[in-house]
């Protein structure tokens, strides 16, 4: 297991660096790059699923350990996947703001019989603060998805926690107001979880309803 469990800590690594050179990658190359992370990252999610099997395998006295280990890999895994497709969703916009200038400048534009003018000049600025409000309200979506998802990576990392604290409770012999008190504060937790999640959605909708 060991041998594994260091390849695979060694490709979540690889896939931090990989993700440096997505802002740096051109039009043609940044696909290219895009792909071979999302491979990396199949790659280790295969790599966990062997991992799991091999971790409940192992000695009482090294099994929880094992799984701890595991989960953090699994941890910081999924903020790679929401990292990428954060990134793909803001290209994908970005792309897509460029074909809609592009469309809007080459566009001809013709006067009728009374001479009416089109002010091209302004219909340009208003098209640029729509281009600077949609930015705003993308980065600003892509941080409270990127708020969200650690709070649920969190939430299923404390319940996974919570369970092997109340297992290696047992096999210590801890008394019960102990755990009483450890499960009263993850009761909490997950309270202040779903406050942190209620208040961000209550403001990207404001923010939301605001630039529109």
């Amino acid at each position: 297991m060991e041998g594994l469990y260091q390849h695979t800590n060694k490709q979540v690594h690889e896939v931090q660096s990989y993700m440096g050179r997505l802002e740096t990658s051109d039009k043609e190359s940044v696909h290219l790059v895009e792909n071979e992370i999302q491979a990396r990252i199949d790659n280790i999610f295969s790599n966990l699923e062997r991992l799991e099997i091999l971790s409940s395998k192992e000695p009482p006295n090294k099994r929880q350990n094992a799984k701890l280990r595991v989960d953090q890999l699994k941890y910081d895994v999924q903020h790679l996947q929401t990292a990428l497709r954060n990134f793909q969703h803001r290209r994908y916009l970005r792309e897509q703001q460029e074909r809609q200038r592009e469309e809007l400048l080459a566009r001809t534009f013709t006067t009728n019989d009374s001479a009416t003018t089109i002010p091209i000049d302004e219909t340009l600025q208003y098209n640029e603060s729509l281009q600077s409000a949609h930015r705003g309200m993308d980065e600003l979506i892509g941080s409270g998805t990127n708020i969200l998802q650690g709070l649920r990576d969190q939430r299923v990392t404390l319940k996974g926690t919570h369970k092997k604290i109340l297992d290696v409770a047992n096999m210590l012999g801890l008394s019960n107001t102990v755990m009483r008190l450890i499960e009263k504060r993850a009761f909490q937790d997950k309270f202040l979880m779903l406050g942190g999640m209620a208040v961000t959605c209550v403001i990207m909708f404001l923010v939301v309803q605001y630039l529109t």
